[in-house]
């Protein structure tokens, strides 16, 4: 058997920025968040009881003389321009899975390691890479092209690879077969994956390395600790990483797909034999999702034609779907003008995204309740691209040109809160100022003439227009975000009408008693109907 062990020793900091990158903020922004992330110390801070801990750091916050797990508190006495950030563990999770997905290009049973790492069993296939080296190396190219710092090793047992790729000094260790005790004689006893305790207790002891354990009794190791669980752990832990006990690794395995399929004796030839058996497998497939309560958001249609050659046509749902009728129509438009070569041997149907579609009530007539929009929304899509058809996705910010973002029609929606009570809602709507109907897609400058350096604009030029202010509401004030990296000033907006009866929704970025460069600048945000 060999295992890889696979070590992200920036994995939080690294995920935050790719997620940075394909955000839908500007790209200036983005950039200028990503160069602060990398250039100035930074950390992500986490909760544990009443304490903020830091759970990961940049490299130059690990200049700077931070540490994680440290308290927040401390670190800002050390260094108080020290940047921070929310920790997000459950993003970090599922970025790590999809990462154990991803890797399969290398091996098709692996699994995440702990929060920041995977393991995968390369046994009997190395070979396919050029040698344990070279796979190794291809890895890591890999990882390196994703934005990812990445440790490997490859040994006999898990556990051993697991401490070379983190205690080792290389970043690619290659574990000669039965070489195990050798590797593991200099690294220290963290590399046995043991508990805090368990580790402190052994260097109490003046056991530090590895190999100091090899020669000690065992029942006289088992005497030293206290607990009888610690001894055994440590113990176990060893034989593990020496391979004389097999450690049980689950695979991450892939969900069943829901697949449809037919062969012919002989080839289809015809456009129209095409469209029966696809009107044949989509009721197979939507029959069986329906059994399965679930729906599907993306859909492959696979034609293999008798020369060994094939052809896909894909189509993406704006909502979770199981119509059988509705799939052909988005199928049978990409199916003029494909090439069928000497005909058509085997046909797959294959839903892919799915989710949990639970049945439903329908009426009594042929209409089966599925929203119009939706069916609309997905031809638009499908012939358009799914860039071109977007919706309106809510985003936590206290920015309004921030508080939501374009998505596509395909993308899985973000889970919705619960339905408050009506009375809270219209208790809501009545507290908050309104907004206006047009927003500017980036607020823009204005040139302001204010009565009272504190008070709303008594004149402004928008667009080269200037404009007489005869009535002001204001203001309401939009405190920066804490979190983000750049914080931006206090903003305080006004609805304002000029002489013509034309509402604009304004607002002044700074205080005065807080501006060191001038006075601050006012904006123009929306436009009331």
């Amino acid at each position: 058997m060999r295992m890889i062990s696979v070590w992200l020793p920036h994995w939080p900091i690294e995920r935050l920025k790719r997620e940075l990158t394909r955000s839908a903020a500007p790209q200036a922004e983005r950039q200028h968040q990503i160069e602060t992330i990398e250039r100035h110390p930074f950390a992500l801070v986490g909760s544990e009881g009443q304490k903020l801990l830091i759970t990961a750091l940049n490299a130059p916050a690990e200049r700077a003389g931070l540490s994680e797990g440290q308290a927040l508190t401390d670190a800002r006495a050390i260094y108080p321009q020290l940047l921070t950030a929310p920790a997000t563990l459950e993003r970090d999770a599922e970025a790590l899975l999809a990462l154990a997905r991803w890797a399969e290009r290398f091996s098709p049973w692996r699994n995440t390691d702990g929060t920041d790492g995977l393991w995968l069993d390369a046994t009997g296939i190395a070979h396919l890479f050029g040698g344990e080296q070279a796979l190794l190396q291809s890895m890591e190219r890999a990882f390196v092209r994703l934005g990812l710092t990445v440790h490997l090793a490859i040994a006999d047992s898990l556990g051993t690879a697991w401490a070379c790729a983190r205690f080792g000094r290389e970043p690619l260790s290659v574990v000669p077969p039965g070489k195990q005790e050798t590797a593991l004689s200099a690294l220290p006893v963290e590399g046995l994956r043991l508990s805090d305790d368990a580790a402190r207790l052994l260097r109490r002891l003046g056991l530090k390395r590895i190999g100091q354990l090899y020669d000690l009794p065992r029942t006289s190791l088992k005497r030293r600790f206290a607990s009888r669980e610690i001894a055994d752990a440590v113990l176990r832990r060893l034989d593990q990483a020496l391979g004389r006990h097999d450690e049980r690794a689950i695979p991450l395995l892939k969900d069943p797909p829901q697949t449809a399929h037919l062969s012919f004796p002989e080839p289809l030839i015809t456009h129209e034999g095409i469209v029966a058996a696809l009107a044949t497998l989509a009721d197979e497939l939507c029959g069986n999702l329906a059994d399965a309560h679930l729906g599907m958001r993306r859909v492959a249609f696979r034609l293999t034609r008798a020369d060994g050659g094939a052809s896909i046509v894909r189509a993406g749902f704006s909502a979770p779907c199981r119509e059988a009728h509705h799939l052909c129509d988005l199928l049978e438009k990409k199916l003029e003008g494909l090439d069928l070569g000497f005909g058509i041997d085997t046909l797959h149907l294959t839903a892919f995204a799915l989710e949990s579609l639970t049945p439903h009530q329908t009426a009594l007539t042929k209409d089966t309740g599925r929203a119009a929009l939706a069916p609309l929304a997905d031809r638009l899509t499908n012939r358009l691209g799914p860039r071109a058809v977007r919706r309106l996705e809510p985003r936590q910010s206290h920015l309004p040109e921030r508080a939501q973002r374009a998505r596509s029609l395909s993308a899985k929606p973000v889970p919705n809160k619960p339905i408050p009570k009506v009375q809270e809602v219209l208790r809501v709507l009545k507290a908050k100022p309104p907004r206006p109907a047009l927003f500017l897609r980036k607020p823009e400058p204005l040139q302001v003439l204010a009565e009272i350096p504190e008070g709303p604009p008594a004149r402004f030029t928008w667009r080269r227009v200037t404009r007489r202010i005869v009535k002001a509401e204001g203001p309401e004030r939009i405190a920066p975000e804490w979190w983000r990296l750049q914080l931006p000033k206090t903003r305080d907006y006004y609805r304002v009408e000029d002489e013509d009866g034309r509402r604009y929704w304004v607002y002044r970025e700074g205080l005065y008693q807080e501006s060191e460069d001038g006075d601050p600048a006012w904006y123009l945000q929306g436009v009331f109907q």
